[in-house]
């Protein structure tokens, strides 16, 4: 049976650093798509950083410079670094077989695959 699982999610106070994985049980795709996306109570479900098999990452604007994307195996990664308050939220991880380009990578309407979540909380 195919799952996304998310780990990783803890307490953490602004300034510092994370790792989220996410587990891609039973996804064995040649052509694929990977994002992490993050929703905050009250607020739209928005991708944060992707990638698909052709090596293309895209980052949101919000954390350029601060978030890293990256696939070792059948394991997702966002390393999060200088953490700050507003990237609490719940992060998720998702999954398309097939390839994503452009901004579309970071839509959520491309991606069937959901895990169920991790919550990150940053402390001012």
């Amino acid at each position: 049976q195919r799952q996304l699982v998310e780990s990783g999610g803890v307490s953490v106070q602004a300034g510092g650093s994370l790792t989220l994985s996410c587990s891609l049980n039973g996804y064995t795709y040649k052509a694929y798509s990977m994002a992490w996306f993050r929703q905050s109570p009250g607020n739209e479900r928005e991708g944060v950083a992707a990638l698909n098999n052709e090596g293309d990452t895209l980052y949101a604007d919000s954390v350029k410079g601060r978030f890293a994307i990256s696939l070792d195996r059948d394991i997702l990664y966002l390393q999060m670094s200088s953490l700050e308050h507003e990237d609490t939220a719940m992060y998720y991880c998702a999954f398309r077989g097939g390839r994503v380009i452009g901004s579309s990578l970071l839509s959520r309407s491309w991606y069937p695959n959901w895990g169920q979540g991790t919550q990150v909380t940053v402390s001012s």
